[in-house]
């Protein structure tokens, strides 16, 4: 099977990037429609944001701990949006991707189609000398996940599957400041978050990160 169409935006803001995949998401469902099968047109988004806070449809605004006042003083925007999850931080220093691709195309459920995702970041990290798991009973990456204390997120998952196309994805942190994330209870747990800076005691390159990601991605889809 073909690559993924990959498209680097740079920083965009997280409104036109949600438009974006929408039209995108529009287009392959109507791609699969004229052709009566599955759809070989899919895209791969990567992206950084400024700061900006999203609640997914199930999530609970209680989880988001500050004010409109302290979003405008922290420079932060906020968005309830229509993915699964709760709420979860995007900003600066963080790569998030949003696959927009036809589950039917790889012969992938949803659960499947997650795991894969988590794999590719967990295989990602190795690369930095970091081990990431799975965590029993959620989704993402985590360090010593099961530790009652020292679990920690450095990857988030949330996803929107539309007649088995995905929109939405990972975000995952890198050279991303921590401290956005103490104004929420990320995902709605009050468990911490990680960076591959902050585990790796070094500056990342995100051109590196993003290579990586395409390789990763590219093996196991």
């Amino acid at each position: 099977m073909a690559d993924f169409n990959y498209t680097d935006l740079g920083v965009k803001d997280y409104k036109s990037c949600w438009d974006y995949q929408e039209k995108l998401l529009s287009e392959i469902t109507e791609d699969k429609k004229k052709l009566g099968k599955p759809s070989a047109k899919n895209h791969f988004i990567l992206v950084e944001h400024p700061h900006v806070y999203t609640l997914g449809k199930s999530g609970d605004e209680k989880n988001l701990l500050a004010n409109e006042e302290f979003l405008k003083k922290i420079e932060a925007t906020y968005f309830r949006i229509n993915r699964g999850g709760d709420i979860t931080y995007h900003g600066p220093g963080q790569i998030v991707g949003y696959p927009i691709i036809d589950l039917e195309y790889y012969q992938l459920g949803v659960r499947q189609y997650i795991e894969k995702m988590e794999n590719a970041i967990i295989e990602l990290l190795y690369e930095f000398g970091i081990e990431g798991n799975h965590k029993e009973g959620a989704t993402g990456v985590w360090l010593e996940a099961e530790h009652p204390v020292k679990a920690r997120k450095i990857c988030a998952i949330g996803v929107r599957v539309s007649r088995y196309v995905t929109m939405h994805g990972f975000a995952l942190n890198v050279n991303t400041d921590l401290k956005y994330f103490s104004y929420i209870n990320p995902c709605g747990m009050t468990l911490g978050v990680t960076s591959i800076q902050k585990e790796s005691g070094r500056e990342i390159s995100t051109e590196e990160v993003k290579t990586l990601l395409k390789e990763k991605f590219n093996k196991l889809f």
